[in-house]
């Protein structure tokens, strides 16, 4: 192990000396200079993020085979610095170290032994071998049966705030859902506890190991239900050594927005209906207007009238196009502006005897170029098809929301406020409605790209003058020398010098909503409406995706829940799915409480199988001070070690708060603190060593469900009025407990 850690020392201490090297000194250098030292800060950065990860749990196996093969798998690739590049630990994603995770007795896979190394920093704490070829007589005094007891010691532990990897428990049926391969949609469904979250996560980094070079180019997303699950998530792919991945939630995929604001459960739903697709580009073609009465233009050679003949001829060559509304404004404006040159040029060239018109082609051009310059026609063609953004289009519907039955336009009927996440997907159906016209951005880029040229060119011929004076002095007739001009042209030379964007792809996916994705992870994804599921296909054009979630504890109002209403828009029914049913993190005396609740509505409901018990009963315990209460069982509860959450009803968070001035609280809560409060929707996909949930009768069926399944020790309820009927079995704590 020392071994391993001083060559992992040695490749960190090369990394930093790199980046450190190009550092920019006084005068930053040459443009090339730059370029090369930013591309080498960034490959060199990336490769110490990678060491760094790898300090913690460096290696954690060993394969010997029968033919006399020895592996040390780990975190990361690590070589010896030898002619050979001898590897000295094997990524745990790379094909030789599959064994590790799917050999058994009965299908060995070619080794002789499997050892699990569990180490603290750089010192072993414990090893465990596997013998899987029963002629392999050898000895190490650390045998045993099978590997349950390095998987139950990383299941009792106690939680930190923060998820961790499992690269070294990882079971069989979770490495064939990791290395699926990447192309198609792969649903990955699973009950609380049976890890589907750090499976979709370890997917992501195996991917990037798999297809480096096109998922690195195009980068991957991972969809969480909020921040508070990200902020969890957010060290287990870095500790495998993956950083380019853009993590957000629904309410963060429309760049430039920050949606804030709470909506009510109805107006939730109506949003997030596909309908509202279909409500808005009716809404956008509302927008697209014909006089009543006709406008009069003025202009130097008499009025001119832009009447709904006009108008309608023109909106309907823009439609034709089929291009989104601000693309085809243009058309439209061309038309109106042609025709209005056409009323003009009748009435000035129109022969008095009834003969030919006496404008010529150039004229009637020339005629069209003023009345596009007039500031009254720039507006009566705003005024019939007005240039729109988003945002302004959004809202704009939101106030009127026509197109819809009335309660659900009363629904979400709303003049002013902040966006809130069923916006989000509304704001990106509205943003592929209008596009954006960015003739101007480009006409502006050609301009300085033009001025770089110039300017270029510039240089050159004042490169090329002074070389020729040069030689002409010297009288050097046989001179080969080369001159700049004869190396390189105006146009590669203003190339040199554009400023170039040194972005990771992930950094510049968060910026550009058009990006297209190489694969796409969604957690929760039972929770996402249909029109979150029409902008994260947008997203992703090559359908590409890992989707995780639990149909039964679709909680979201506007949630679509099943799987088929999702995906047949989309793939119809050429999507992978994939069930897991055994419970990592759930003892089976809380899942059996939890479990009750859901047989309650639903009688054929089957719980993921729990692979341990604590021997820790559930208790519920009834009080008339509920917050005073609390805070005395929670001061009981906590241990030295571990996380406690105190899981209640929105509504009654700022009461509670107020009894536990030391729990951390709020849209996104510290989980690294002892004590957190959390309503249900937070607590989504987390995990705790002791979960206290408060008034459960007020919650909803799935809310109570994802409450009960957090805890991966000890479960207590406190209430004030009568229990739900799947908790009314539930004993009171016993003695010295929750008192």
């Amino acid at each position: 192990m020392d071994l391993l850690h001083a060559r992992l020392a040695e490749l960190r201490a090369g990394a930093e000396a790199a980046v450190r090297a190009a550092l920019p000194a006084e005068g930053g250098g040459t443009f090339q200079a730059r370029l090369e030292r930013d591309v080498l800060v960034a490959e060199q950065s990336g490769l110490l993020a990678a060491f760094n990860s790898g300090e913690h749990g460096l290696c954690f196996g060993r394969l010997v085979f029968k033919d006399g093969a020895d592996h040390h798998i780990g975190r990361i690739g690590i070589r010896q610095d030898d002619d050979a590049r001898t590897p000295l630990v094997i990524d745990w994603r790379a094909e030789v170290a599959r064994p590790f995770y799917l050999a058994t007795s009965h299908t060995p896979m070619g080794l002789r032994r499997r050892r699990h190394i569990s180490t603290e920093g750089r010192r072993v704490t414990a090893l465990h071998d596997e013998i899987l070829d029963l002629s392999d007589t050898m000895r190490t005094g650390h045998e045993g049966p099978d590997a349950d007891a390095v998987l139950l010691a990383a299941l009792d532990s106690a939680r930190t705030g923060r998820m961790h990897d499992i690269v070294q428990t990882i079971q069989a049926e979770q490495d064939r859902i990791i290395r699926a391969p990447h192309q198609g949609v792969l649903v990955v469904e699973g009950g609380p506890g049976t890890g589907k979250t750090v499976v979709a996560l370890h997917r992501a980094a195996y991917l990037l190991y798999a297809h480096r070079e096109q998922l690195a180019r195009r980068a991957v997303l991972i969809v969480g239900p909020n921040p508070a699950f990200l902020g969890y998530i957010g060290e287990v792919l870095p500790s495998l050594g993956e950083t380019g991945v853009l993590l957000a939630t629904p309410a963060e995929l429309f760049p430039g927005v920050r949606a804030t604001g709470t909506d009510t459960p109805e107006a939730a739903a109506v949003k997030g209906r596909a309908a509202m697709a279909g409500a808005l580009a009716r809404f956008v073609r509302d927008r697209q207007t014909v006089p009543e009465p006709a406008l009069v233009i003025d202009h130097e050679d008499g009025e001119l009238v832009l009447d709904a003949t006009i108008a309608e001829t023109a909106r309907r060559r823009a439609r034709e196009t089929g291009l989104p509304h601000n693309l085809a404004r243009p058309y439209f404006a061309f038309a109106v502006i042609d025709a209005l040159a056409a009323q003009l040029a009748g009435r000035l060239g129109a022969d008095p005897y009834g003969g030919p018109n006496f404008l010529g082609p150039d004229d009637i051009a020339q005629l069209a170029k003023a009345i596009a310059e007039s500031a009254q026609v720039h507006a009566a063609i705003e005024e019939l098809w007005p240039t729109l953004t988003p945002e302004q289009l959004v809202a704009d519907f939101l106030a009127e929301p026509v197109h819809l039955p009335e309660a659900d336009a009363r629904a979400i009927r709303r003049t002013a406020g902040a966006w809130t996440p069923a916006d989000v997907p509304l704001l990106d159906e509205a943003a592929e409605l209008l596009g954006a016209d960015d003739s101007a951005e480009r006409a502006r880029a050609e301009a300085e790209q033009q001025r770089r040229i110039a300017y270029a060119q510039g240089v050159l011929d004042l490169s090329y003058g002074s070389r020729t004076q040069e030689f002409e002095d010297r009288d050097d007739e046989e001179s080969e020398v080369l001159a700049a001009h004869d190396l390189v042209d105006a146009e590669r030379l203003a190339e040199r010098h554009e400023e170039a964007d040194h972005r990771s792809a992930a950094e510049r996916a968060a910026a550009d909503r058009t990006w297209a994705f190489g694969h796409i992870i969604v957690d929760e994804a039972q929770e996402l409406s249909e029109m979150a599921w029409r902008l994260l296909m947008r997203r992703c054009p090559t359908r590409s995706m890992t989707l995780v979630g639990d149909p039964a504890q679709t909680a979201e109002p506007g949630g679509c829940g099943s799987w088929r209403t999702i995906l047949e828009p989309y793939v119809g029914d050429r999507f992978q799915h994939i069930r897991l049913g055994v419970n990592y993190r759930t003892p089976a005396e809380i899942m059996e409480v939890a479990a009750q609740v859901v047989r309650h509505r639903d009688t054929s409901f089957v719980p993921p199988r729990s692979v341990r018990s604590t021997g820790t009963a559930p208790w519920a315990r009834r009080t008339g001070d509920l917050p005073g209460t609390l805070a005395r069982v929670v001061a009981e509860e906590l241990r030295p070690e571990g996380r406690l959450a105190v899981i209640a009803p929105r509504e009654l968070l700022p009461e509670l708060a107020g009894a536990l001035p030391e729990a951390s609280t709020g849209a996104a809560p510290d989980l690294t603190r002892p004590v957190v409060l959390l309503d249900p929707r937070q607590a989504k996909g987390l995990e705790f060593d002791s979960v206290i949930v408060a008034e459960p009768a007020a919650l909803a069926p799935s809310d109570l469900y994802v409450a009960l399944t957090r805890a991966t020790q000890r479960l207590g309820v406190l209430h004030r009025g009568e229990l739900p009927a799947g908790l009314a079995g539930l004993s009171r704590p016993s003695a010295g407990t929750a008192r």
